[in-house]
């Protein structure tokens, strides 16, 4: 049953999820990987641009996921799906609006699992690899990054929204092609503290013994870093 309303308005979520439940009259399962692409650098990005790639991906997901949870909580039951992507999870040097919107949308899957893990509720994200609509515009070298068929994504989806997925919440899972992968969630790697409190001196020289959790696009890229001296 389609709706052409925006997920980036509030009342046009309300109407999306709304069509569903008067059709059907239950909401078994939300799907949310509506988005668009403004691609620029950030020093160059227009408000304009990184509003549009910030409301049709962030606030869409968190207006879609908000309807459909009041029906979900009420009902005890529920799958969730989310859309994030590498470019959040990883950085993307020519889409800082879009890695921002993607790896909010982490956030907000995490913080809404929790949220309805006891209303039997599970929400999870799928980071996608493949060529779609979206991606026809970005030059060859990115297309070929992303060459995979979109069909390879429907049956990890089918399968979170399924009961066979019921012990399953607040995950990420990376699908290309014919491979899925489970990612991580952040965690401290290292620490060090110290008796007197630190003072910026201090910390700067002893900082080498933390480290870095090195970017990695970095070398993927092809960055030299850290940056040569003159």
């Amino acid at each position: 049953m389609p709706n052409a309303d925006s997920v980036a308005a509030w009342d046009g979520a309300a109407r999306l999820i709304g069509t569903a439940l008067e059709t059907w009259g239950r909401l078994d399962a939300l799907v949310t990987c509506a988005g668009i692409l403004r691609d620029r650098m950030v020093f160059n990005m227009s408000e304009e641009e990184w509003d549009a790639v910030i409301a049709v991906h962030l606030k869409g997901t968190f207006n879609c996921v908000r309807h459909a949870c009041t029906h979900m909580r009420e009902r005890r039951y529920g799958r969730i799906v989310t859309f994030t992507s590498t470019a959040g999870l990883e950085g993307s040097p020519g889409q800082p609006n879009y890695s921002a919107a993607k790896e909010g949308i982490v956030g907000l899957t995490r913080s809404t699992a929790l949220a309805m893990a006891k209303y039997g509720v599970t929400v999870n994200c799928i980071s996608p690899t493949a060529e779609t609509r979206m991606t026809e515009r970005l030059p060859d070298g990115r297309r070929a990054q992303a060459a995979a068929p979109p069909e390879a994504i429907a049956p990890v989806v089918a399968f979170l929204a399924s009961d066979r997925a019921a012990h399953v919440t607040g995950q990420i899972l990376h699908v290309r092609g014919n491979q899925v992968s489970l990612w991580s969630h952040p965690a401290p790697i290292r620490a060090i503290t110290s008796r007197e409190g630190w003072t910026p001196e201090a910390l700067a020289d002893v900082y080498d013994t933390l480290g870095q959790d090195r970017l990695r696009r970095i070398d993927a890229l092809g960055i030299t870093w850290p940056p040569r001296s003159s």
